[in-house]
């Protein structure tokens, strides 16, 4: 017979972006050790439902770790106790029988909570939107095997690609910084030799973005590899540092 665990839940409501937001306590009761973190709640949520109370509202799509919407923060940790998965890929036999479980929507300026534990994160697609264009005529398209590609570069472009926009990063900074993500979505563009014509715009363009949606600055403390689901290495921050101070450089020349 399955093993379940009866825990009690601190989960934060919120009505709307406006109202002011609470901690309240659920009991959640035979929960099987097998379910997901997002199952978990759907059991309790099925309970409220029938008890004729409002339910948590929560973000969710794939539930395989691929989309980046189940966006929590689980006992003050984005997405969890566990390394590198999603929350949807968190399964309760982590915790154990009587814990006492936090749960929070991400944390950032940024990101503003839209109703319980759902946060707007539209400022990560702003980003994507600034830099992530071709603005020029490059007829249909090539054959996958026309431009050479070195596996080196390959192979870290489809590392930093491997991002899927949770926010974790975000959410784990103490300065709420989005460098970690911006730097992923450069890299795994700028790494491939389609992406050196418009490297130089992309690079300024992203980076004054994200800077304006109001992220942090940079801890240097790695608290964004840690809490990335898809292990995207800080090494394309430091990428993303030498590329804009080269573009910086290279538009005052074309300026003067």
């Amino acid at each position: 017979m399955a093993k379940t665990l009866n825990l009690t839940l601190k989960v934060w409501r919120q009505e709307n972006a406006e109202a002011k937001g609470r901690i309240e306590t659920y009991a959640a009761k035979d929960i099987p050790e097998d379910a997901s973190f997002l199952e978990m709640l759907d059991i309790v949520n099925e309970g409220l439902v029938n008890d004729g109370k409002e339910p948590i509202h929560f973000d969710h799509d794939c539930r395989e770790g691929i989309c980046g919407m189940c966006s929590l923060t689980i006992n003050g940790v984005p997405h969890g106790p566990e390394r590198k998965v999603t929350t949807c890929q968190l399964h309760m036999r982590k915790f154990r029988d009587g814990d006492t479980i936090w749960i929070e929507p991400f944390r950032a300026k940024a990101f503003p909570i839209l109703r319980d534990l759902m946060v707007d994160r539209t400022a990560l697609d702003k980003i994507i939107a600034a830099g992530g264009y071709i603005d020029v005529r490059t007829g249909s398209a090539p054959n996958a095997n026309n431009i050479p590609v070195k596996k080196s570069c390959a192979d870290a472009a489809f590392d930093a690609a491997a991002c899927i926009g949770c926010g974790a990063c975000v959410a784990s900074c103490k300065n709420a910084s989005a460098m970690l993500f911006t730097s992923a979505k450069a890299a795994h563009l700028n790494l491939l030799p389609q992406g050196q014509p418009e490297k130089t715009k992309r690079v300024l363009a992203m980076v004054r973005q994200m800077d304006a949606l109001g992220f942090g600055n940079c801890t240097n403390q790695y608290e964004c590899e840690a809490a990335c689901p898809k292990g995207i290495s800080v090494d394309n921050i430091a990428k993303l540092n030498r590329d804009y101070i080269a573009a910086i450089a290279q538009e005052g020349v074309s300026v003067s």
